[in-house]
């Protein structure tokens, strides 16, 4: 024990030896110096947790078909028209997987399944096919970090709430309609905002049911009756900006 603590001093001495060198020096910019001590002072998952796309560890697969859904988005969101890829005769004439009859007929790969969900034509008011995206896998994967690079990437605003905390569906239905709803008023060119919900699979089943309401919901044209019109203020409009769910267990 005695060696240890003479070690760990020893450490001290020559670490507080090296920032009194280095504090001596003049800053040349002062920005930087303010990053540099708000580093010092921040939790080494923080310090060291992606900011970029490039930077992002995980699976190379699943970060390229989160942004491309993502990206999906873009011509309801943003009103940029999606780019339509003319389809290869020669993928057409040789397919690239030589699997049994049965399993083409009654299977597909998850590369297969992804590939149609993406390539999936928009429905009428120019919105995915699939509205929500649902990442699952164990603690500490990078399933959050993911998202918010991800989102940050794509040119949103990613806003997060834990679907654990609040137990209520009306709070949970009050929430999701806040953040995929209202428009921020702090300037003209603020971001859309991309909802990241946490820990989806430890919310009530009543909180799931709001959720897959305001995921069906469709504008009804053509109704003029007062009821009607009522009723869809009352339920709210349709969702048009992008839900990211997180779970451990699927």
């Amino acid at each position: 024990r005695r060696h240890v603590l003479e070690a760990s001093q020893q450490l001290t001495e020559i670490i507080n030896s090296e920032t009194s060198t280095e504090s001596s020096e003049p800053s040349r910019e002062e920005e930087p110096a303010d990053e540099e001590e708000s580093v010092l002072h921040c939790l080494w998952v923080d310090k060291f947790t992606p900011r970029r796309y490039v930077e992002l560890l995980s699976d190379d697969y699943t970060n390229r078909c989160l942004l491309k859904w993502l990206k999906l988005w873009d011509t309801v969101v943003f009103g940029k028209e999606k780019v339509v890829k003319k389809p290869k005769p020669s993928t057409e004439a040789h397919p690239p997987f030589h699997q049994p009859k049965e399993q083409q007929n009654k299977w597909k790969t998850k590369v297969q399944l992804t590939e149609e969900i993406l390539e999936a034509e928009l429905d009428q008011h120019k919105r995915p096919k699939y509205k929500v995206a649902l990442l699952c896998g164990p603690p500490g994967l990078g399933k959050t970090t993911l998202a918010h690079v991800i989102a940050k990437h794509a040119g949103y605003n990613a806003v997060e709430m834990n679907a654990s905390d609040d137990r209520s569906p009306d709070v949970f239905k009050t929430r999701i309609e806040a953040a995929t709803q209202m428009k921020s008023v702090l300037g003209a060119n603020e971001k859309p905002n991309c909802l990241i919900i946490d820990e989806i699979d430890g919310a009530p089943a009543a909180s799931i049911n709001v959720l897959l309401n305001i995921i069906s919901r469709k504008d009804v044209e053509g109704e003029a009756a007062a009821g009607a019109g009522r009723r869809r203020r009352r339920e709210g409009g349709l969702l048009l900006r992008p839900i990211i769910c997180i779970c451990n267990d699927q």
